[in-house]
């Protein structure tokens, strides 16, 4: 029967891709919290001709909780949003710039910092960074294929690896493993 089970386990795995959600990183709110209060910390040291940063952009949704982050760390009072789709749930899609921020603020960029929580294939930022090339790009968290369209950043995580944020969780109740049955 050991034997059996065995085979079984080794059958799915070589013949079974990884869903999505097999290959997670679940962020609590303390960490994302954590690690947006370094990327601030880091951003302070970058900001244009020694001075602080004119504004912030934040790339909705998942850049506005790390944005409101650096933007009190750095006490910036300007916050902005870019509203982009580039994903329709965990399908990334073309991206679409639904909302910019407004023209007197960001102009072209210059002193600007646009803070997104994660960037996977880069293609949001390219998009941004057409509309604003003078912005300084970053993320809390990158993949290997989107780091070259970012200027700073935390933490590196794997291609294939799916970034749980605390605000797509829920808590709800689990079954206990041993119960009735």
């Amino acid at each position: 029967m050991l034997q059996t089970s065995t085979w079984l386990l080794e059958e799915k795995s070589e013949d079974m891709e990884k869903l999505p959600h097999e290959k997670g990183f679940h962020i609590s709110w303390e960490q994302i919290h954590r690690d947006s209060r370094a990327l601030a910390w880091r951003l302070e040291k970058m900001a244009p001709r020694g001075t602080n940063w004119k504004a912030i952009v934040a790339v909705t949704r998942g850049g506005m909780v790390p944005a409101m982050v650096v933007a009190r760390e750095l006490d910036l009072r300007i916050v902005e949003t870019i509203s982009v789709k580039s994903y329709n749930h965990q399908v990334q899609s073309e991206v679409d710039i639904l909302k910019s921020p407004a023209e007197a603020y960001v102009g072209d960029g210059d002193g600007i910092l646009i803070v997104d929580d994660l960037v996977d294939t880069g293609k949001t930022f390219k998009a941004v960074r057409s509309c604003y090339p003078k912005a300084h790009y970053a993320a809390v968290y990158a993949k290997p294929l989107g780091k070259e369209s970012l200027d700073t950043f935390i933490t590196e995580v794997s291609q294939d690896t799916w970034i749980f944020f605390p605000w797509d969780m829920a808590l709800q109740y689990v079954a206990p493993y041993k119960g009735e049955g």
